[in-house]
């Protein structure tokens, strides 16, 4: 009897312990998606403000800079978000800043309009922030997009934000567009020096803000790097080229880092969504329980 007691009450234990972990855990996942950014991230900003017309589609799919869903959309999907729970600011050809090139609002801008309308904080939300290559391709240094990120994390942070995911850049002077280029070079060194910078900026955050506030650096970086160094790892055949040209089209692009000069296709998306799911699953709990790998 004592034994059954005993086994009884352990397995009670077990259950308290299992049900508060899962009430505990509930409470910290991610209710909410919101999206500040370039092309990499923009999901038909600038496709539905050009009536449909920019980016073409085809070669573009549906107002994507690519020939499928970008990566902020299959991470959307990994935690089990619907549409109504995503809100995408982010707008192809915008640089950090927080004015308006051409009519495209930057980071800091797009930002600046979501701060000034919150109504309440929503700590159970992702905030996402990734920019930074338009600004050195209009010959930033790299101090101004540091200091835009910055400013943009501290506007969210004010707001309620809790949890930030924040991209830093692939290397620039190694995109089929720059690749061959005068340039490369130059936007090789921008790269490295905004990424160093990036992470500095964050540590310094991250003291400032203290353990409630998390900031999760995405290394896309590395990702494109390892790509590159490694592409059968990835299923990629060719990582120097674009998949479509103007005199050409493209049949195997999953097969291919690249969709066009500078944007990635949708099979380099995926992985992107793969590695940010990791990325936001080791500092905070998820909806989805399996951590691809």
């Amino acid at each position: 009897m004592k034994k059954l007691i005993l086994v009884t009450g352990v397995a009670l234990l077990a259950f308290v312990i299992a049900v508060f972990t899962a009430t505990m855990q509930q409470s910290h996942l991610i209710h909410q998606l919101f999206v500040f950014g370039d092309s990499l991230s923009d999901t038909g900003t600038v496709f539905k403000a050009t009536g449909g017309h920019y980016p073409p589609n085809p070669p573009y799919y549906r107002g994507r800079y690519s020939n499928g869903p970008v990566w902020v959309e299959h991470l959307a999907s990994k935690l089990a978000l619907s549409n109504s729970q995503i809100t995408n600011a982010a707008c192809g050809g915008a640089t950090t800043g927080s004015g308006s090139i051409n009519g495209i609002p930057g980071m800091l801008a797009q930002v600046e309009a979501y701060t000034k309308t919150a109504s309440q904080t929503k700590p159970k939300a992702l905030y996402v922030l990734w920019a930074g290559a338009n600004d050195y391709l209009n010959g930033a240094s790299s101090a101004i997009p540091v200091e835009n990120i910055s400013k943009a994390i501290a506007s969210l942070v004010a707001v309620g934000a809790k949890t930030l995911l924040i991209a830093n850049l692939p290397d620039l002077g190694n995109l089929p567009a720059t690749r061959n280029s005068a340039y490369a070079a130059a936007l090789s060194a921008a790269t490295a020096s905004h990424n160093l910078a990036l992470a500095k900026a964050l540590d310094r955050l991250r003291q400032q803000f203290g353990s409630e506030v998390r900031l999760i650096e995405f290394d896309a970086h590395m990702l494109y790097q390892d790509a590159s160094a490694h592409p059968a790892k990835f299923g990629f055949t060719n990582v120097t080229g674009s998949c479509i040209s103007p005199s050409s089209s493209c049949n195997d692009s999953d097969r291919f880092l690249f969709w066009d000069g500078i944007h990635p296709t949708v099979a380099t998306h995926r992985i992107l969504a793969d590695r940010a799911f990791n990325a936001i699953a080791q500092v905070q709990p998820v909806s989805d329980p399996k951590v691809l790998q």
